[in-house]
């Protein structure tokens, strides 16, 4: 005997988590969530007491056109202008330098080095670098810049010593970067007779443009923090100056230090010039960080400007269409 439904019956796809595994879930991510808010609190609080304690300094236009130049430890206000072109200086002195040397020892790693004997020990001695101090470098630079061969302490000295923690970070960019590079493209090219020299300048690099851009950004800003090159290897200076080869030059970290060392909050000693360079250091650094990320949307790969995955096809057109790229001619 058989009856008709009126609806079919269907199996439970799903049966549905347990009391137990749905506790452990929620405990697993009641346990995240307060890790990353025990992480973020420090930071939190850190940021919002440069910005109420600094804010008052930045404000006035004079903070951002006038030097210490004559101002006292005594007496508030002044400017961080010397300060502030002196940071940036600091920062386009080690960019020059370390930017070259690191693209190339990027594409040797990648390109031709890839798998020899000095290959393997310069991909180690680039990992032993990225765990140097900043005060190791700066004593590195001193005993044998300074004392051996006699250079000046300046902040060409200073900018050798960032130059060390800056070719780790910059190195190790490139060099994912040109890894995830399709093979398909260096193929193509070689298939058209295009030497390889050219093949990396001309298809690799700019492929890999967003995330090496990226990379030099956020090396750039690393090196503007630090402080222990400044101490050892240059002086702080309280006026503007141009020449990073001789004396002393500004400042943001050393500002910092300058003010603290001359007792800044203890009275009559005001706090207004250590706070506002603080707060200046933190806007130098997170403009640098957010113009990365937006230079790494603009030269993303295909024009995406969202993801580093390659889309479906585009070897294929990427490949077809670069003879676009050069013109027939004897290489």
């Amino acid at each position: 005997m058989t009856s008709i439904l009126d609806r079919p019956l269907k199996a439970r796809t799903f049966p549905g988590l347990g009391r137990r595994r749905r506790v452990v879930n929620n405990l697993a991510g009641l346990f995240v969530t307060t890790s990353m808010v025990v992480a973020l609190a420090p930071l939190v609080y850190v940021l919002f007491s440069v910005i109420a304690k600094g804010y008052r300094a930045i404000a006035s236009a004079a903070w951002w056109t006038q030097s210490q130049a004559g101002m006292t430890a005594f007496v508030a206000g002044g400017g961080a202008y010397h300060a502030i072109v002196g940071t940036l200086l600091q920062g386009l002195v080690c960019a020059v330098i370390s930017v070259p040397i690191s693209i190339m020892v990027a594409i040797y790693l990648v390109e031709y080095g890839g798998g020899t004997p000095l290959g393997r020990v310069a991909s180690f001695m680039v990992d032993v670098l990225s765990g140097v101090p900043s005060i190791v470098a700066a004593l590195f630079i001193y005993t044998l810049g300074v004392a051996t061969f006699g250079l000046a302490r300046s902040e060409f000295a200073v900018s050798l010593a960032l130059v060390l923690l800056m070719l780790p970070v910059i190195v190790r960019a490139t060099e994912e970067m040109l890894r995830i590079v399709p093979v398909d493209l260096r193929e193509a090219s070689y298939a058209l007779g295009i030497p390889k020299w050219k093949t990396i300048a001309r298809i690799v690099i700019p492929t890999g443009l967003s995330g090496i851009i990226t990379g030099i950004m956020l090396a750039v800003a690393r090196a503007l923090g630090e402080t222990a090159p400044l101490l050892i290897l240059v002086g702080y200076s309280q006026s503007m100056g141009w020449d990073i080869f001789h004396g002393f030059i500004g400042s943001l970290p050393g500002m910092i230090y300058d003010q603290a060392l001359a007792g800044a909050g203890v009275d009559p000693v005001p706090t207004d010039r250590l706070w506002g360079a603080a707060l200046t250091l933190i806007l130098v650094i997170a403009v640098i960080n957010i113009g990365a990320r937006v230079m790494s949307k603009i030269f993303a790969p295909a024009s995406q400007g969202r993801s580093t995955r390659w889309p479906s096809g585009w070897t294929s057109r990427a490949s077809t269409s670069i003879t676009g790229r050069f013109r027939p001619s004897r290489m």
